[in-house]
């Protein structure tokens, strides 16, 4: 069985690397805002599905993608926001797309699979003329908290397992489930098998990070992004040193399995051994040197690899693409989160 790819774009946010990950020939993405629903769809693509758990607030603006864009698809758990979105659908003569959000373990957001709320939901998607059932998502977002493969495997399966327990008690009621769509990019590196699943939704793979090698989901040459900084300051007496990348260059995620807040490497993208990023202020990195350790020279360059490329990527305007040193274009992503971000900056 083929297993569908709709890749998450909220790492990126970028036109050309979504389509660097997409099949052309039956592209489809997952987005985090309204602003990257616009902005892909402004670009052409015609299958989104925004897997946020839908806000009152934002009913209007996903009918007004919807009529734009027949396959656009929202997200919910809650009856109350099934009752919010087909009143205004209703009102507005726009049907939509929506997926039932499953808790396969994360507890983050999503019902469980033995939960009569559950049927009594999907019950009323499938049957609501204004609402088309598209299915059931889930996301296994604990397993960046795995240490072994066999943790994560553990995490992959629960996932599946939990999301097709839900798909079982749902047909059993003779309601039809399209589709079930999982997937995280640390599970989808660990799982055994897809048996059963329609299709998955990776997107920190695109970029990798230093939470990626901690839980052994990828190794240090596969991370794709690093923070180009500059030495300002270098205090020999404290053995620190202070670099232009702070928190709002890097976040202040420290990620799984860190104590610091992103690998410090030379220009080339070799590891400075003994050598830490060690705290951050608004625009100011400290960088602290082991006993015996050279720090770096007063304006020298530095390449900071980050804990978590999502949070970090979601700091900058613009990427500079580059290839064995030489930068060869500058891509430019969506920011904001309104429907008015994401058209301003597709135009």
């Amino acid at each position: 069985m083929k297993v569908r790819l709709r890749p998450h774009a909220k790492t990126h946010k970028c036109i050309e690397i979504a389509r660097i990950q997409i099949d052309v020939a039956d592209p489809c993405l997952t987005v985090s805002t309204l602003a990257e629903a616009q902005y892909f769809m402004d670009a052409g693509f015609k299958d989104i599905c925004w897997a946020l758990p839908l806000a009152p607030c934002h009913i209007d603006s996903a009918l007004d993608l919807s009529r734009q864009c027949p396959n656009f698809s929202v997200l919910l758990d809650h009856m109350d926001t099934f009752r919010a979105l087909s009143q205004r659908a209703a009102a507005r003569s726009i049907a939509i797309g929506v997926w039932l959000k499953v808790d396969c373990g994360y507890h983050r957001a999503g019902l469980q699979p033995a939960d009569p709320h559950a049927i009594r939901l999907a019950a009323a998607l499938q049957n609501s003329p204004w609402t088309r059932f598209e299915g059931l998502l889930a996301h296994g977002g604990h397993s960046y908290g795995a240490r072994t493969l066999e943790e994560r495997r553990q995490v992959a399966h629960e996932e599946r397992d939990q999301t097709l327990a839900m798909a079982q008690i749902l047909r059993q009621n003779d309601i039809v489930v399209p589709r079930v769509s999982i997937g995280s990019t640390p599970t989808l590196h660990s799982a055994e098998h897809l048996d059963g699943i329609d299709e998955i939704r990776p997107g920190n793979y695109i970029f990798y990070d230093r939470s990626q090698v901690s839980i052994g989901a990828c190794s240090p040459d596969e991370i794709a992004v690093d923070v180009l900084s500059t030495v300002i300051g270098v205090y020999p007496e404290r053995h620190t040193a202070i670099i232009d990348a702070g928190a709002l260059a890097m976040s202040k995620d420290i990620g799984e399995g860190s104590a610091d807040y992103g690998e410090v490497l030379d220009i080339h993208g070799q590891a400075i051994p003994g050598i830490r990023l060690m705290s951050l202020s608004q625009e100011h990195g400290k960088i602290i040197a082991e006993s015996g350790v050279s720090l770096p020279p007063i304006h020298s360059k530095l390449r900071i690899r980050p804990n978590h490329s999502c949070l970090t990527a979601a700091l900058f305007g613009e990427y500079h693409i580059h290839r064995q040193g030489e930068v060869i274009d500058i891509w430019r992503p969506v920011r904001g989160w309104t429907l008015e971000h994401g058209r301003q900056q597709s135009q």
